[in-house]
């Protein structure tokens, strides 16, 4: 399979994994390319891609918008370390689901544990990759950048 189609499938299994998971309707935006460094602002996820594909899935918002979705999801605001431990759990919620959509395409992946980032972050280390952009209703934005690293 070519990195392109690698990329498409891994797109639509993320705006799946999106609409399974958030208990609300969203509006995903186009998706854009974009090079390094990826500039986080406040706060984020990342998750390790390896298997037939080898990447990263980065979930990026703002602690108020993670905080709106746990919210959300379990009826109370999360602040703190709750916040924190949240946010990484959101993002193996949304990368296990992505793995389960790819794989009825055929594509193995697994996923790394997640790492929570806290603060301002330039993230380097891919050529390229794709910038989700998603909007939650009565809640905010985040973006869930995908990279997927070149096969040799």
């Amino acid at each position: 399979m070519s990195n392109s189609k690698y990329f498409q499938t891994i797109l639509n299994g993320t705006i799946h994994a999106l609409k399974s998971i958030l208990p609300m309707d969203i509006e995903v935006k186009s998706p854009s390319i974009i090079s390094e460094p990826f500039q986080q602002q406040q706060m984020g996820v990342l998750i390790g891609l390896i298997g037939d594909v080898k990447g990263r899935v980065i979930i990026d918002s703002s602690p108020e918008v993670f905080s709106g979705i746990g919210s959300t999801m379990f009826g109370m605001p999360l602040e703190g370390e709750m916040l924190e431990s949240f946010t990484g759990e959101f993002g193996n919620m949304i990368a296990g689901n992505l793995c389960t959509a790819v794989g009825q395409e055929s594509l193995e992946i697994d996923i790394t544990p997640p790492t929570v980032m806290v603060g301002n972050t330039k993230l380097y280390g891919f050529e390229k990759a794709f910038a989700l952009p998603v909007s939650v209703p009565s809640v905010g934005a985040l973006t869930v950048l995908l990279t997927i690293e070149e096969e040799e």
